[in-house]
């Protein structure tokens, strides 16, 4: 089941990309990262509610809600960045940058959470990385 979603994140990512280029169109990406926040935020809580998960709310760890907190702000800075580049750029070229965030997660898991980093790991990271110098120059 998890393959199922990671490839449904995938493609609606793709569409988020497409969407967004269009949608951006003549509008501040300030704005445009706020208004598509709104919607998430929605959604996102729609979906709590719809699996009557919003009672876990109150058993949430000081930890959790830390980082959480900060995992908030990190996507919040993310989009903000993404949507500028988006609207300033090829489509194509910035999504490619983008996913260059695979690599920089597997190294970051490797240095925080003492994650495993193959031989596997080291050839997708170089060969996504030639990929997207390849796409972008």
């Amino acid at each position: 089941m998890w393959f199922i979603l990671a490839l449904l994140s995938a493609i609606f990512a793709a569409l988020t990309s497409i969407l967004a280029k269009v949608g951006i169109e003549g509008v501040n990406s300030n704005l445009a990262t706020a208004i598509r926040t709104v919607v998430v935020v929605i959604m996102a809580w729609g979906m709590v509610y719809l699996t009557h998960a919003q009672s876990g709310l109150f058993e949430i760890s000081r930890k959790s809600w830390i980082f959480l907190i900060l995992s908030g702000l990190a996507t919040g800075a993310s989009w903000l960045c993404y949507f500028k580049a988006l609207q300033l750029g090829h489509t194509s070229k910035v999504v490619a940058i983008d996913k260059l965030s695979i690599v920089i997660t597997l190294v970051l898991a490797l240095i925080f959470l003492h994650e495993e980093f193959t031989y596997k790991s080291l050839i997708g990271s170089i060969l996504i990385t030639i990929g997207t110098l390849v796409m972008v120059l």
